[in-house]
């Protein structure tokens, strides 16, 4: 990516930006106490220190509360259509190597009319950003079940309880092979910021999951992880290269091996400190990571926070590129014979 400053490439004084330099003149129109906040000011303050020009940043959105960021960002940026986001940007990617291309979508957004899209983005390792903002909820639209959404969750379009088995976007995420795959809480600034960065660093598809409050539709959604008690108990925080462990110091658990292949929450004192596994985020396989999203379920006992998987692979992007170069050298294109040539049809 192009870098601030003189020929050298390094910033000069005069370029440098602060978090002001990403503010657009737009009122942000989100509600009070929406978690989006927390992430607009938290990409605003991070974007300056990467270096990059702000005219080589662009942000894709396509339908829904989360879907205003582009307004609010003084970058380039798109409100595109329904679930579309991550196609719209596949293609900026892949024809404009010298930008730094991020979606925001949310849980409805991107899992359930932009499934395919999403995956297929993630699968083909383009070099995109991937902020999932999930509400468990439709909050545009007032109120409906999404595909996160409790079992049983009661809302406009399920009043007797939803029955659908919801999604776990992180497990999604890895299924589709995904080289970068994290998830935050809205709540935990520090975080957010340190994982957007990592993400913004990843060369190939990175998906951030945003746990994110609702404040009008389905609020307290996960305040469970945010009670000072509750929190040490069932959050589980990753660390590259240190074992998995989490609780209060008078009750600490630590992630081990289970017998069925996957991984099983144990206390401390119950097993030998080399049985806890040691977080590896940069594994080829993804099964790994993915052993680890299963850890917990709808009732948030317990929930893995942290990066999951960064790992490397080419980006559909660049292999792209590869082929257009090596096709204009082996056989340059004539399209005056591809217009005219024999291959016709009669109707």
């Amino acid at each position: 990516m192009p870098l601030l400053g003189g020929l050298d490439g390094v910033p000069t004084t005069e370029d440098k930006q602060t978090a002001k330099d990403y503010k657009s003149d737009q009122e942000v129109r989100w509600c009070p106490g929406c978690g989006d906040y927390v992430v607009l000011n938290a990409v605003q303050s991070f974007l300056p220190s990467l270096g990059l020009k702000r005219e080589n940043i662009v942000f894709i959105s396509g339908i829904g509360c989360s879907s205003r960021f582009p307004y609010y960002m003084n970058t380039y940026g798109m409100h595109s259509i329904h679930g579309r986001a991550p196609a719209i940007a596949t293609g900026l990617a892949a024809s404009r190597p010298d930008l730094s291309v991020w979606v925001v979508t949310g849980d409805g957004d991107a899992l359930s009319i932009g499934g395919n899209h999403l995956i297929h983005a993630l699968r083909r390792n383009v070099n995109l950003k991937i902020l999932l903002f999930n509400n468990r909820i439709y909050g545009l639209t007032k109120g409906q079940y999404s595909p996160t959404s409790e079992v049983g969750k009661v809302t406009k379009s399920t009043p007797m309880g939803s029955i659908d088995l919801p999604f776990n976007p992180v497990s999604l995420a890895l299924g589709a092979e995904a080289t970068f795959v994290a998830r935050v809480i809205d709540s935990d600034r520090t975080s957010v910021t340190e994982t957007l960065r990592a993400a913004a660093e990843h060369r190939g598809s990175a998906l951030v999951e945003i746990y994110q409050n609702c404040p009008i539709f389905n609020d307290g959604a996960f305040d469970v992880l945010k009670d000072n008690d509750e929190k040490q108990r069932r959050i589980i925080p990753l660390r590259h290269g240190e074992p998995i462990v989490f609780g209060p110091q008078d009750c600490r658990y630590g992630v081990v091996n289970a017998p069925d292949g996957g991984f099983r929450v144990a206390k401390l004192s119950e097993v030998e400190e080399s049985d806890v596994v040691v977080h590896d985020i940069h594994r080829d396989d993804p099964s790994y990571a993915f052993a680890l999203s299963r850890l917990g379920g709808e009732d948030l006992n317990p929930t893995v926070t942290g990066i999951f998987r960064a790992a490397k692979r080419p980006t559909y992007d660049d292999l792209l590129r590869d082929q257009v170069d090596q096709a204009k050298k082996d056989k340059p294109a004539d399209l005056q014979k591809l217009l005219t040539g024999n291959d016709t049809w009669t109707i």
